[in-house]
């Protein structure tokens, strides 16, 4: 995004908020227009590469594998241990069929995840409290834990005070604990973000202030981060970000620690009066879509070569350039999803029934002539590739395969 596009005037959109019990709260941009020029124009070419790749031919193998990874990184952040593959699986069941806590945390997330392209997909939709109470209702719903209280804005008993964060990511912090101040917070963050969208702040600078802030005034018993993580995502893809949104949860699950960190190092920070205090959040953010697109970009073109190869060995089958043994190798590679070591391949009942009434001659000619097409590779392993993906080391094509 080119700096002109930028507003002139970062430093005057502050919104200073005076709470009964937690003292005065403040939300500021904290970076100026040189800080973010470089890495947002690298998200903007990034983006741009992406939109324009062959999205439409793969838009609903995409859609479900962001579906599944970003359900299982979001969740993961916060604790789940449900694996992608469980993930994957929870995500295909039936509301009626869940057995397990873990898999209702996954349907909660993927029924958050609706509600927020939903709501994103209406012209002028903006955020409200409404919509932050409704993800969490979905997002804790029937998910029994101590603090389990959906859509219930926190208001702690003087017995009891919550802390955020930890010694290792930067120390712990203590939000507002009275109701009424977590209520007045919540209603001026989205205040504030209305007046950064009339200020024309980009959404990739939006964003992820809005989840920086959300989380200090960390307004839910539970569920915040799950919760945080969706407002980001909504108000991205609210802004024409397709995938990324929800994809970049994987990002912040590879970097963990820095993510956790980063709220209190932006915190401590503007509490010093530092100049710029948000960047550091804020970059971070913006490598991530930078890294989550290019990953979507390199999907994309992988699932594209994928279904040009598959569509390709059916023609060469069709016009008899490979056989049918020839085939159902190239097919059962292709289902694997990865490469094959030969030895382990032809173990398995379904390749020696090829071979049943064959000789070794044989199986070496069909493999040759698979490799001789590019069809497959063999790399110095042993292991055999489907043609569309190059190993780093290809074993040299001789006659004397076996």
């Amino acid at each position: 995004m080119p700096s002109e596009l930028l507003p002139i005037d970062l430093a005057g959109l502050v919104r200073r908020v005076e709470t009964d019990r937690f003292g005065p709260f403040v939300f500021q941009l904290g970076l100026t227009a040189a800080d973010l020029e470089l890495a947002l124009l690298r998200v903007a070419d990034a983006h741009e590469r992406f939109v324009t790749s062959p999205l439409s031919q793969v838009a609903n193998q995409l859609e479900q594998e962001v579906l599944v990874s970003s359900v299982h990184g979001t969740n993961t952040i916060e604790g789940g241990t449900l694996s992608e593959n469980e993930t994957a699986s929870a995500l295909a069941l039936d509301p009626q069929q869940v057995q397990a806590v873990e898999q209702q945390r996954a349907l909660n997330i993927k029924a958050a995840y609706n509600l927020s392209k939903d709501v994103a997909t209406k012209p002028g939709w903006s955020l409200t409290t409404g919509f932050i109470v409704d993800v969490h209702k979905l997002i804790c719903k029937d998910v029994p834990h101590p603090d389990n209280r959906p859509g219930l804005i926190r208001n702690n008993p003087k017995s009891r005070i919550t802390y955020v964060g930890d010694d290792v990511h930067g120390g712990r912090y203590k939000p507002p604990q009275y109701g009424g101040d977590v209520d007045r917070l919540l209603e001026a963050l989205v205040a504030w973000h209305g007046d950064l969208v009339a200020a024309g702040i980009p959404p990739l600078i939006r964003a992820p202030l809005v989840h920086l802030y959300y989380e200090l005034i960390h307004p839910f018993w539970d569920g915040n981060g799950r919760v945080g993580r969706v407002i980001e995502a909504t108000l991205l893809q609210a802004a024409g970000y397709r995938y990324a949104p929800f994809a970049l949860a994987r990002y912040y699950l590879q970097n963990i620690d820095a993510y956790f960190t980063l709220f209190n190092t932006s915190r401590k920070s503007a509490e010093k009066r530092h100049a710029s205090p948000n960047r550091a959040f804020v970059d971070f953010h913006l490598e991530g879509m930078r890294q989550t697109i290019n990953t979507l970009h390199d999907r994309v073109n992988d699932i594209v070569a994928q279904l040009l190869y598959e569509s390709n060995i059916r023609r060469a089958l069709d016009d008899k350039s490979i056989n049918v043994r020839q085939y159902t190798i190239l097919s059962q590679l292709l289902s694997r999803g990865r490469p094959w070591p030969l030895a382990e391949m032809r173990q398995l009942p379904w390749y020696a029934s090829l071979y049943l009434k064959r000789n070794d001659k044989t199986r070496t000619r069909d493999l040759h002539r698979l490799r001789e097409l590019g069809y497959a590779h063999l790399d110095t392993d042993d292991a055999l590739w489907p043609g569309f993906i190059v190993p780093h080391y290809i074993k040299p094509l001789t006659r004397k395969e076996s």
